[in-house]
């Protein structure tokens, strides 16, 4: 079978909607990361909170509690790493074994298709898998290397090295979060692709969904009404 005709097993509209969800996923992202001054993202608003935690570590007698707070997220990047690892090994295993997913598809009704589109289908959840799970690891490296750097803080506020190191330590944590976040899109948008397996309409459907959710958290939540929200104590 030649590379046009393997091109000719999809359809325009799997085209379409396959092109819609790798849009969708790029487009968010670069949203977040990128957002308008006046109406700033969560993920960039927690940078801002993060910045201000290293600078009150400076201060902080004993520091115990920013060492749990760190040795948390670690342990969130681990367990998302480790989820996604099962997750990439069931699909390898799904891809040795596609006449089970046919006839689960001949089960539902949804129709028969040669054994290359639901490799390619699965193919497509397993590289936003990979992308996740080499962002998760990237998240929990550096994550390590700001407990490192906080550590190298000195406990006098009054050290001129005090808050060039606490700063540094904040830009290690707000990218190690960006990769975090990075990596928590790419599980979004990898489970909006198995709808592929139902058809390009429900693929157009769950990328839409998951576009929505995405954007309602981060600009439309009550997270980030919280978050805008100035202290009672606050003179300003």
């Amino acid at each position: 079978m030649t590379w046009i005709e393997r091109a000719m097993v999809f359809s325009p509209l799997d085209y379409a909607a396959i092109l819609l969800l790798l849009c969708a996923w790029q487009w968010i992202g670069w949203r977040i990361d990128n957002p308008s001054p006046n109406r700033k993202s969560v993920a960039m608003m927690m940078d801002d909170f993060r910045r201000d935690w290293m600078h009150e570590m400076v201060t902080r007698q004993p520091r115990m509690f920013d060492a749990q707070v760190v040795a948390s997220m670690r342990q969130g990047s681990t367990f998302f790493a480790s989820t996604t690892m099962i997750a990439i090994g069931g699909g390898l295993a799904l891809l040795g074994n596609t006449e089970r997913l046919a006839g689960v598809a001949r089960d539902l009704a949804i129709g028969s298709a040669p054994a290359l589109v639901w490799e390619i289908k699965i193919l497509v959840v397993l590289v936003f898998l990979s992308n996740a799970f080499l962002k998760y690891v990237w998240a929990h490296r550096l994550f390590g290397y700001c407990a490192v750097m906080m550590a190298a803080v000195p406990n006098d506020a009054e050290d001129p090295q005090a808050y060039p190191r606490a700063a540094q330590a904040a830009e290690i944590c707000v990218t190690a979060a960006r990769s975090f976040n990075r990596a928590l899109r790419a599980t979004y948008f990898a489970l909006a692709s198995v709808t592929w397996i139902l058809g390009p309409v429900a693929l157009i459907i769950g990328t839409v969904a998951t576009f929505g959710v995405l954007y309602r958290r981060e600009f439309a939540s009550h997270s980030r009404s919280v978050l805008l929200k100035l202290p009672p104590n606050t003179k300003s």
